[in-house]
């Protein structure tokens, strides 16, 4: 699949916002999904739990899921309650 593919898959499920209007089930999409979505955190940098909550309200208003989703998947990892992003796709250039 590339880039662009990617992309039009990821958009079928923002609204013109940004925000996700829903969490596709079907896992390929529900991973294109999370990799977007862990695009919001800058890679080295260690969030506290209220912060990655915070970025994750601009996506959708269950941040539990989604906080659950990226880490699950290996988006982010998680120890005592501090979050650093662990995966998902880098932009090179």
């Amino acid at each position: 699949m590339t880039s662009a593919d990617a992309d039009r898959v990821v958009a079928q499920f923002l609204d013109a916002d940004g925000a996700l209007h829903t969490i596709p089930t079907k896992r390929r999409k529900q991973l294109l999904v999370l990799d977007h979505v862990a695009q919001a955190f800058e890679l080295g940098v260690v969030y506290p739990e209220v912060e990655v909550n915070a970025v994750l309200r601009r996506f959708h208003p269950d941040v539990a899921a989604l906080r659950r989703y990226l880490v699950d998947d290996g988006f982010l990892t998680r120890e005592a309650s501090r979050y650093w992003r662990s995966g998902g796709s880098v932009e090179l250039g």
